[in-house]
């Protein structure tokens, strides 16, 4: 081997260590994050957006009985497809994955807002949520590619701020197009889809521009068993959780999603454990005891968060009679609160290395919450129900972004992907679960508590006193509770269905319906409290282990300019070795 050569080669192996090339300046790493914010955007407004809009929908698609199966389809698509997401950005790069799910979800969009029934409009949701599986977890793994996990916490307070942005104006905006018959020629509550496409498209463009994040291609196995049978787990699971109050949690079709269900998991585990490393969710991850330990706490932060945000609203415009919009500026303090606690906990996990305070400050805080929920009755003021709120969103702001930077620091840096959206999985899988125990307790105590305060002979009289008033008996707003006073045989059920009259009824008829939504309301807030109270106990065992000051780009790289410079000197070494001794060597 010539000298020359024997140079280039040294040259060659120093260049490879000493110029990874990762490292972004805070003006790049914050046109990224203007990118990732919107894409999140799309993913999280969507979901806010379409809750106030949906009768308006369902009567104008003739199909209010079936708005079930339109969020549902868009919850099951977009939960089992978020590892999926993760795993394929690991192989092929975020960015172009990320590109993908901004498509399909922009494509979803606009086929949703030309819908003609409530089942095309269930399938186009469906589409919709293919892309929002990567809308919600890329954006975190993109960071967690960019930049350390002491530094990635300083950023991630924006993600929060987006999600409490678009949970305020979601039902703002919602109701504004659901209240306009028609906005250029198209009827108004369509553009709650339509919109998606300037805001999608303004993502993809800074997307395109600004993301350009390093990937090492590997090579590896693609887990299409995985893919199949967490498909054949998660599906049949979220189905009965979802529609198991209408089926009956005991009825066939629920028996069946459960066998289907667990014979899923079990297939799953298998096999995940035959593809090893290329497993969809390698099962390695889990002997990391802090990453065990974060997903299950994001399991029960999921149900307590998802109770919390779909609860509170439902008790503020029946007990509180606001509306859907006035829920949504209602709802602030919580935003309030989980913005707050969020950049301030991210600034110090950045300045002190240290986020094992955090979530056991935040399950604390979310306890607290919640046991001031349980206090709630009927009469109570409406800043009575903010303290709580407050209290559950300084918790929340605490915990999110801690178990997901617990969750990435965990593992190594070429499997953040997975890692994150694995977390992000588990997450929605709790938000589902909490969903559906949430609102069967809910509509199960309903009954009970109604039928128990009519069966007061104080309430009777009461109600008897009041109904025969002349100016009451007059009054049209009264007419449906004069109904069911007629027949109290329907009271158990006099809250399944539209429930506006009690906003316009006299106040004392409607007091003893307020009083059993409240009551059965603060038994939900007991099973929440429950629940995050044993989050709060686990807290205590997660194990911190000291963040990584380079980030997974940095990282990666330097492991392969490291791996570059090895080989090369093996090969250096190889043609030496065989080279003839010289006569001096000889001698």
């Amino acid at each position: 081997m010539s000298r020359v050569d024997s140079k280039a080669k040294s040259r060659t192996r120093k260049n490879a260590v000493a110029d990874p090339g990762t490292v972004m300046t805070h003006r790049q790493i914050l046109f990224v994050i203007f990118g990732l914010m919107a894409g999140m955007f799309l993913s999280a407004l969507d979901q806010t957006v379409v809750g106030t809009s949906m009768r308006t929908i369902g009567d104008d698609l003739d199909g209010l009985s079936l708005q079930a199966w339109v969020t549902t389809s868009y919850l099951i698509v977009a939960t089992i497809s978020t590892p999926i997401y993760g795993k394929l950005s690991d192989i092929f790069g975020r960015r172009p994955l990320f590109i993908i799910a901004i498509t399909i979800f922009l494509l979803g969009s606009l086929l949703a807002g030309f819908s003609t029934s409530m089942y095309e409009l269930a399938i186009f949701r469906a589409i919709q949520g293919l892309g929002a599986g990567g809308l919600m977890a890329l954006p975190l793994t993109i960071m967690g590619d960019m930049l350390a996990p002491r530094e990635r916490a300083k950023y991630q307070g924006y993600f929060l701020a987006v999600f409490g942005i678009s949970s305020v104006i979601g039902p703002l905006i919602g109701g504004f197009f659901a209240g306009r018959p028609e906005i250029l020629f198209v009827a108004g509550w369509r553009w709650v889809f339509l919109i998606n496409l300037p805001i999608g498209i303004m993502a993809l463009a800074i997307v395109l521009r600004f993301l350009h994040v390093p990937h090492s291609k590997r090579p590896a196995r693609i887990d299409w068993w995985g893919a199949a049978t967490v498909i054949l787990a998660a599906v049949p699971l979220l189905l009965v959780a979802e529609q198991g109050r209408e089926w009956g949690w005991v009825s066939g079709i629920a028996i069946a999603c459960y066998v289907i269900g667990g014979l899923g998991i079990a297939s799953f585990i298998l096999a995940e454990k035959l593809m090893g490393d290329d497993a969809l969710i390698p099962l390695k991850l889990f002997s990391s005891p802090t990453f065990s330990m974060a997903t299950v706490l994001g399991v029960l932060v999921g149900f307590g968060m998802f109770g919390a945000m779909m609860t509170v609203p439902l008790y503020l415009q029946l007990v509180n009679g606001a509306t859907p919009t006035q829920s949504g500026f209602l709802m602030l303090p919580m935003i309030l609160g989980l913005m707050v606690s969020s950049i301030v906990s991210g600034q110090l996990i950045s300045r002190t290395g240290k986020y094992k305070p955090f979530p056991i400050f935040g399950t604390a805080f979310m306890s607290a919450g919640f046991l001031w929920f349980t206090f709630a009755t009927y009469d109570k003021p409406v800043w009575f129900m903010m303290v709580g709120m407050l209290l559950v969103g300084l918790g929340l702001g605490q915990l999110m972004q801690t178990l997901t930077i617990a969750s990435q620091n965990a593992v190594g840096p070429r499997d953040i992907g997975v890692a994150t959206s694995s977390s992000t999985f588990f997450r929605q899988i709790g938000g589902t679960l909490g969903t559906a125990v949430i609102f069967s307790v809910l509509f199960t105590r309903i009954p009970e508590v109604l039928r128990d305060i009519f069966a007061s002979t104080a309430t009777q009289q009461s109600l008897a006193a009041v109904a025969s008033q002349p100016a009451v008996r007059a009054d049209p707003a009264n007419a449906r509770i004069l109904e069911l006073l007629a027949d109290p045989s329907k009271i158990g059920s006099a809250l399944d269905g539209d429930t506006s009259f009690l906003n316009t009824a006299d106040a004392r008829l409607a007091a003893p319906f307020l009083e059993g939504f409240a009551t059965a309301s603060v038994s939900v807030f007991w099973v929440s409290l429950a629940v995050v109270l044993v989050a709060f106990v686990l807290s205590f065992f997660l194990t911190a282990t000291p963040l990584r000051e380079k980030s997974a780009q940095q990282e990666v790289a330097e492991a392969d300019a490291a791996l570059l410079a090895q080989k090369a000197a093996n090969e250096t070494g190889a043609m030496v070795e065989p080279s003839m001794p010289t006569s001096r060597d000889r001698d």
